[in-house]
């Protein structure tokens, strides 16, 4: 169960920290159907990826709050996957882990917090960040999730997706892909919602 006193948590020690790494590499190209036949090819095997580990840059930009960390997600299963966001100095800012519909994250001072419900509205309590979690670990692998509103690139990969959630309109906009894994996978993704934004900058893939 949620603690009630959450509101004391938020990511003040990562406002501080810097964003050098936090840079926007611009990606063009044309749009095409969703229909396309590459485009069906290439999603039903990235949709096929249930175990695989990312490295790289998160950002986050809300009214004057810039929030920049290390982040490393670990997805184990469909349903399990483990989130760190680590400071310049090596230190864990942040650890969310959930399996099964249970959500556990843990704080830079080891407050544990818990919850059966909805991660989404845990995470924006305690962070002050809404995040639809149920869609981003699809728009990290560069697929829609439940958007049904979405454009390809020339290339036959995810541009843009435009998904409306809880009276939210989220746009998601892919700035480019690494070509040097197994599949394409993205390597910039950035999700607005309103006046917050939201970047990663992917390193690695570890497929």
């Amino acid at each position: 169960m949620l603690e009630r006193h959450y509101a004391v948590f938020r990511f003040l020690p990562l406002a501080s920290l810097l964003l050098a790494s936090c840079s926007v590499h611009i990606f063009s190209g044309s749009y095409k159907s969703h229909a396309l036949p590459d485009w069906r090819s290439h999603q039903k095997a990235v949709s096929r990826l249930t175990n695989y580990q990312i490295r790289g840059v998160f950002a986050y930009f809300s009214k004057g709050e810039k929030v920049c960390a290390r982040f490393y997600w670990y997805q184990i299963s469909d349903d399990s996957y483990q989130v760190l966001l680590i400071n310049p100095l090596g230190n864990t800012e942040m650890e969310l882990s959930v399996k099964k519909g249970m959500a556990q994250l843990v704080n830079n001072h080891g407050t544990r917090y818990v919850s059966s419900g909805d991660l989404e509205i845990m995470f924006q309590k305690l962070t002050g960040i809404s995040i639809p979690f149920d869609n981003l670990r699809h728009w990290m692998l560069g697929l829609p999730g439940d958007a049904l509103d979405f454009m390809l690139d020339s290339l036959g990969h995810l541009h843009q997706v435009n998904y409306r959630h809880n009276n939210q309109h989220w746009v998601v906009t892919y700035q480019g892909y690494h070509s040097n894994t197994p599949l394409v996978l993205p390597s910039h993704l950035e999700l607005c919602q309103g006046e917050n934004r939201i970047q990663f900058k992917i390193d690695s893939w570890s497929l």
